[in-house]
């Protein structure tokens, strides 16, 4: 079962434009109460490891606990909805501060109180 905040690896597809594509990594925020009740879809935010200076994007340090190899930011511009039939792989979690930042991001994209 995935959770909030896990670091997984996605199968995008062929990208178009900017969008992140082929097997990618990805934050899932998705709300737990959601993802305990098995939906047909969920939440992402695509990592880089090209660091920007982004007010968009949330950078995450790699250490044991999300299992990332390199400095890696959420481009939280780029939130989708995927099917959790893309996920091949967990790499670890974000844990809950860096999920909550990821999310405080997604809310001032989205005009959100």
């Amino acid at each position: 079962m995935q959770s909030s905040g896990d670091i997984v690896h996605l199968d995008l597809g062929r990208p178009e434009g900017r969008e992140a594509g082929y097997l990618h990594p990805a934050v899932i925020v998705t709300a737990q109460r959601i993802l305990d009740a098995s939906p047909t879809v969920i939440q992402v935010v695509p990592l880089t490891s090209t660091i920007r200076a982004f007010h968009t994007e949330v950078v995450i340090e790699p250490d044991p606990a999300n299992g990332l190899e390199q400095s890696s930011a959420a481009q939280c511009q780029h939130v989708r909805a995927v099917s959790p039939a893309r996920v091949v792989d967990t790499l670890g979690n974000v844990g809950p501060l860096a999920l909550a930042q990821v999310r405080e991001t997604i809310a001032v994209i989205f005009d959100l109180p």
